[in-house]
This record gives C-alpha cells, sequence and structure tokens, in this order.
C-alpha cells in the first residue's frame, strides 16, 4: 500500500525531519552566529534556549545571571521543590518528563478571581497570595506578567518565604522592562538568585526553555 503522501505535491519539499538532528543542527548554528564567550557552561545552557525560543541570537547579550543563579537552581530542580508559574502557558512549557511533579500555577483558581475582584488588582498579582509555603525554596517562573514579578519582589521585601531561584522574563510595553530592572536592582539586597532578560523580550517559551535548560543540566544532557 502506498503512503498517503506518496507522489502527492508534498514529495517536493526537502526537510529534515529527525527531532534530534534538528535539535543538534539548530545549537551548531546558535554557537556559531552567537557570542557566548561570556558564560559559564550552565549558563550558556540557558541562553542558548532563549536564543532557540526567540530566533535571535543578539538577545544573549540582554541576559542577566546572578551569582549563583544555576546552581541555586539546578540544586532546588534536583530536590523536587515546587514550581510556581505566573500563566499556563510557562507552566505547559515544562518539560514534564524531566519532573516529578506538576509546576503549579493559580491564575484560573477560583480563589484567585475573588481576590483579584475584591482588591482590584490583576489575577497575576492575586494568585500569589496562594503561594504560600510553597514559595519556601521553589523556582518561580514569571513569563507573562510584569504585575506578578513586582508582586513578588514587595511579598519578599515585606518577609515572605524567599524562592531558591526566580526566572523573571515577563514580555510586553507596560512595566516588563521596568519588572526586570527591578529584580535585577534588587536581588543582592532581597538575598534570591535571579535569572532575566532585561528589555521588552521575553514571554512563556523563553522562561520555561530557560526551566528546561537547568532541567537538562542536571541529567548531563548538554549542547
Amino acid at each position: 500500500m502506498k503512503h498517503p503522501l506518496e507522489n502527492s505535491l508534498y514529495t517536493q519539499f526537502q526537510y529534515e525531519a529527525n527531532p534530534q538532528a534538528i535539535e543538534q543542527e539548530s545549537f551548531r548554528q546558535i554557537r556559531k552566529c552567537t557570542d557566548l564567550s561570556a558564560f559559564s557552561t550552565d549558563e550558556l545552557q540557558v541562553v542558548m534556549r532563549i536564543v532557540h525560543s526567540l530566533g535571535f541570537p543578539d538577545v544573549a547579550q540582554n541576559v542577566r545571571f546572578s551569582q549563583r543563579a544555576c546552581d541555586a537552581g539546578r540544586k532546588a530542580l534536583a530536590n523536587g521543590k515546587p514550581i510556581l508559574c505566573d500563566v499556563e502557558m510557562v507552566k505547559q512549557g515544562v518539560t514534564k518528563r524531566m519532573i516529578d511533579t506538576p509546576p503549579l500555577c493559580y491564575l484560573n483558581d477560583p480563589k484567585t478571581v475573588e481576590l483579584a475582584k475584591a482588591s482590584g488588582e490583576t489575577r497575576s498579582m492575586a494568585a500569589l497570595k496562594l503561594w504560600g509555603d510553597e514559595l519556601e525554596g521553589s523556582i518561580v517562573l514569571i513569563g507573562n506578567a510584569p504585575t506578578a514579578l513586582f508582586r513578588l519582589l514587595e511579598m519578599i521585601e515585606l518577609g515572605a518565604p524567599k524562592p531558591a531561584l526566580v526566572i523573571g522574563m515577563p514580555v510586553g510595553f507596560v512595566g516588563a522592562a521596568e519588572s526586570k530592572e527591578a529584580l535585577w536592582q534588587v536581588h543582592e539586597a532581597l538575598g534570591i538568585e535571579c535569572i532575566t532578560l532585561v528589555g521588552k523580550m521575553g514571554g512563556s517559551a523563553v522562561t520555561s526553555a530557560s526551566c528546561n535548560a537547568l532541567l537538562r543540566c542536571n541529567r548531563g544532557e548538554y549542547y
């Protein structure tokens, strides 16, 4: 029996279909066209994933790592600490085969909706009130909502438990660049480790990809 695409117009296209080959060639090209000289071994893996997600080599110069960011993140992930996400897209982007416990996101929790209506703030801000004790030693992934990142910094300043690592990369034109700059400026004073992407660029994909890079490092998967 003939394959349904045999002799069809689709056979005119020549392209790589092997997923491993695609990934290896992608990272070969990224190394070739991106200045990665400033990064440590683990940082390099994160930066390449960010470049891969955005398709923009020059973004590498906008990535910032606190002194122990990768070490703290890898340790927390290896110990199965909670992964807390600002939106569902970030949650869905974390590679599930590499973790034992699903990431958490309370954006659509009925309690979050009630809290946001009562306070007149964004749901992304209100959702953080449900993180509670899960925040301590966790990995926080904020890829969409600048208000969530600002609120997190406020909470920590007021004495909330500290996460092991904050990956803060919200995207947008209102508050995104400012929230990431705030994270970078105060992380030492607050005593937290962070990875961020300064400027307006960012998003759910690069945020979850950064976490996935650390998970891969824990498994010895380096490119």
